[in-house]
C-alpha cells in the first residue's frame, strides 16, 4: 500500500524549513559518486591541479558544494572500466582506493573515512562528511575471493557485481546474457560478501542476476544507482518483481539521476545513439569510447533535456512498490557528463527534497530517503556478517573449480 502523505506545505518558507530540518537530522547519504575516476581522467589524481577543497566547475562535486547540498555521507565509487581485466583491473581499483584515502586525509577537517554505520555516526558527530567506498564491477576482483577480501580490508563496503560487460560469473544488464544470472562461483561471491559484511550491489546487473543474487543473499542488498523500469524501460533499471522483494530482503533501491535511466525521451535518443555507434564499430559498453561518441553526436543531434521532475516518478514508484523503508538516493554525479536540469551538481539535493515535500512527503519519510534507510541497511549487513563469521571462515573456493563445467563448455 502507498504510504500516507503529510499535509501539503502551504508556502515556500514552510518547505524551506522542512528541507533544513530534514538535512540537519538526516544528511544525504548518496550511494554513488564517480569523482575518483574523474580526478584520474582529468588530472591523474593531482589534488593541487584540481583542488576539491575549492568550489569549481570542472566536476559535479567538490567539498563546498557537498556542504551546500546537505551531503553527510558519500559512497565514492572506486570504478575502473570493464575494458580492464585481471591484474590491470585489480591494480587500477587499488589506485582508486588510494585516491579516496589520500583525498580524505588531505581534507580531514571536512572528510572522515568510514567503514561502518557507527563510523558514519561518529563523522556526523564531529561535523564531517563520511567517506565510504564501493567497487563498481566484479572485474575488480579478478575472479578471486582473496582479492575480494583484500578490497574489504582496505575499506570497500559494497561491490557492484558487474559493470557494463558480463564477468565470467555474472550477467550484466547491458551485455548479451550467458549464464542466465549467476554461475556457481557467482553465488559463492555473494555468500562471501555476506560473510564479510560487504553489501551486494545489484545496479548494472541483468534482471536474472538480480533474482539469482536475491535467492542466495542472507544480507540486505542495495541498488547503488538505479531507477524504476516501469517508469523508464531501460535494462539498467529495476523491474517491479525485484522491487517487490526488497521488503523481505531488507535492502533498498537508491534512485539515480542519470538522464537516460530516468527520462523516456532521453532513453529513445540513447537507443538511436547506440545503433549509430555500433554502425561505426564503437561498443556502447565501452564507457570511454561511447561517451566520446555521444558528446560528438549531441553537436548535430541534440539530446532531449531531462529535469528534476523526471526523477520524481521513479522515487514515487519505488516508494509505492517497495515501500518507504527501501528507497534511497544514488546520483551518479561525475559518472555522466549531463545531469537533469535542477540536479546539475551535488547542490541539487535540497531542490529534490523540496519538490517531494511539496508533493506531501513527510519529514519522517524524507529522512528515511536521505540517509535513514542506508544507515539501517549497512548496520544490518554488519549484524549478518558477525553471525556468519561465527559459523564459517573465509571461502577457499575458486572460479576454476566451481565453474569448471562452464569453463570447459566455453572452450
Amino acid at each position: 500500500m502507498p504510504e500516507a502523505t503529510a499535509p501539503t506545505p502551504t508556502d515556500s518558507s514552510e518547505v524551506t524549513q522542512i528541507v533544513a530540518d530534514v538535512l540537519a537530522e538526516h544528511p544525504v547519504w548518496d550511494g554513488h559518486n564517480d569523482l575518483p575516476w574523474e580526478m584520474r581522467a582529468q588530472v591523474g589524481y593531482d589534488l593541487d591541479a584540481l583542488d576539491v577543497g575549492l568550489r569549481g566547475s570542472r566536476t559535479h562535486t567538490d567539498l563546498p558544494r557537498l556542504r551546500e547540498g546537505g551531503v553527510g555521507a558519500q559512497f565514492w565509487s572506486v570504478f575502473v572500466p570493464a575494458q580492464l581485466a585481471g591484474d590491470s583491473a585489480v591494480a587500477a581499483t587499488l589506485e582508486q582506493v588510494d585516491f579516496v584515502h589520500t583525498m580524505t586525509d588531505r581534507h580531514a577537517e571536512t572528510l572522515a573515512l568510514a567503514t561502518t554505520a557507527a563510523d558514519v555516526d561518529a563523522a556526523w558527530a564531529r561535523g564531517r562528511i563520511a567517506s565510504l567506498m564501493g567497487a563498481e564491477g566484479g572485474h575488480s576482483i579478478g575472479c578471486s575471493l582473496g582479492t575480494l577480501r583484500m578490497l574489504y580490508a582496505v575499506g570497500v563496503r559494497y561491490m557492484t557485481l558487474t559493470h557494463n560487460d558480463n564477468v565470467p560469473w555474472a550477467d550484466s544488464a547491458t551485455d548479451e546474457p550467458v549464464l542466465g544470472g549467476l554461475s556457481p562461483f557467482g553465488h559463492e561471491v555473494v555468500r562471501e560478501m555476506n560473510r564479510l559484511g560487504m553489501l551486494v550491489d545489484l545496479s548494472h546487473v541483468s534482471a536474472d542476476t538480480m533474482r539469482a543474487a536475491l535467492s542466495t543473499t542472507e544480507s540486505p542488498v542495495v541498488f547503488s544507482h538505479s531507477s524504476a523500469r516501469a517508469v523508464s524501460d531501460h535494462p539498467r533499471n529495476v523491474p517491479d518483481d525485484v522491487l517487490a522483494q526488497l521488503p523481505s530482503n531488507g535492502g533498498l533501491c537508491m534512485v539515480t539521476f542519470v538522464p537516460k535511466f530516468v527520462s523516456p525521451a532521453v532513453r529513445e535518443w540513447d537507443l538511436a545513439a547506440v545503433e549509430a555507434a555500433r554502425a561505426e564499430g564503437i561498443d556502447p559498453a565501452d564507457y570511454t569510447a561511447y561517451g566520446a561518441f555521444c558528446r560528438a553526436r549531441r553537436e548535430t543531434n541534440p539530446q532531449p533535456t531531462a529535469t528534476l521532475a523526471d526523477v520524481i516518478p521513479h522515487l514515487e514508484h519505488v516508494r509505492q512498490v517497495a515501500g518507504i523503508d527501501h528507497i534511497g538516493l544514488g546520483s551518479d554525479y561525475d559518472g555522466v557528463d549531463l545531469l537533469p536540469d535542477g540536479l546539475e551538481d551535488v547542490t541539487g539535493y535540497p531542490r529534490l527534497i523540496a519538490a517531494l515535500a511539496e508533493r506531501g512527503w513527510s519529514a519522517g519519510d524524507l529522512g528515511k530517503l536521505t540517509s535513514g534507510n542506508m544507515r539501517r541497511v549497512l548496520g544490518a549487513a554488519e549484524d549478518v556478517a558477525r553471525d556468519l563469521q561465527t559459523r564459517r571462515g573465509p571461502s577457499l573456493a575458486t572460479w576454476a573449480r566451481l565453474d569448471a563445467e562452464l569453463i570447459a563448455q566455453a572452450n
